[in-house]
């Protein structure tokens, strides 16, 4: 699935959210109803421009028929909930919420005005019943991203036969609900193959130098080893600068160092 259909599905949740709300309240002039939007990044975030994309697609644009309130958190959980907080008060028709620190932000804000997610893990992480039945306010899209933990580790094992070795770096389950799946799903893949993961979970980005220094002292000698990178902090990287996902794969029996770099996800 394309993240331009998945960002089209989410468009076509908000929409249809609005379109309901809309017949429901039954005004003689409706004001123009206001989204508030959070995302879990620095500005500039191609979301945004996607959701609004999305939207206009649909019939909504801004100015005429909708508003958006749009506001990054820079990857910073307190500011995930200040900004929640303040959407609320603001009295915003839906909230659109970007990662899972941008859904756990909205959800802890408000108990009532819809919430359309857009999360790697929603049913691990707690946020909905079950995928057919979300339940409560939140509804929305899940990235399916822990799931795909097993799958990384069975293509890394494709691409060296003699792995051994897989270090992760996430961030902790305080900072992102999320690292907690998607670190337990590769471990599970991990031990089925013979993998040993060697996961370093940061709390911020002003970690992340001891981190690659802690990553690129694992393994032994003479064996292969990989890691695998998700990190949510992007403060420091222009939009398109990166992939969300990455992995480094270095034979160390092969003197020096070879790299293959891409997206999963």
């Amino acid at each position: 699935m394309t993240r331009r259909y998945l960002l089209f599905l989410l468009s076509s949740s908000a929409a249809w959210l609005l379109s309901a709300r809309g017949r429901a309240v039954s005004q003689p002039a409706a004001k123009v109803p206001r989204i508030g939007v959070l995302v879990s990044a620095s500005e500039p975030h191609p979301f945004a421009d996607a959701l609004r994309h999305g939207l206009q697609n649909l019939g909504y644009s801004e100015g005429r028929n909708i508003a958006l309130d749009v506001r990054y958190t820079q990857g910073r959980s307190d500011l995930a909930a200040q900004f929640a907080a303040e959407l609320v008060r603001s009295d915003v028709a839906m909230i659109v919420a970007h990662f899972t620190p941008a859904v756990r932000a909205a959800m802890a804000a408000t108990k009532t005005i819809p919430i359309v997610m857009v999360a790697g893990a929603p049913l691990q992480s707690g946020f909905i019943k079950s995928l057919y039945e979300p339940g409560g306010n939140v509804t929305g899209l899940s990235g399916m991203d822990a799931e795909l933990g097993g799958k990384r580790i069975q293509l890394l094992s494709d691409l060296i036969p003699k792995l051994a070795c897989v270090g992760v770096l996430a961030t902790t389950p305080t900072t992102d609900p999320f690292s907690r799946p998607f670190v337990a799903d590769i471990q599970a893949a991990g031990s089925a193959l013979n993998v040993r993961v060697a996961p370093v979970l940061i709390g911020g980005p002003s970690e992340l130098e001891e981190a690659f220094s802690v990553l690129g002292k694992g393994g032994s000698a003479g064996r292969h080893r990989a890691r695998i990178f998700r990190t949510l902090f992007k403060t420091d990287c222009a939009a398109g600068d990166r992939p969300s996902h990455w992995v480094h794969v270095q034979r160390s029996q092969c003197g020096g160092g070879r790299r293959i770099g891409f997206a999963l996800g």
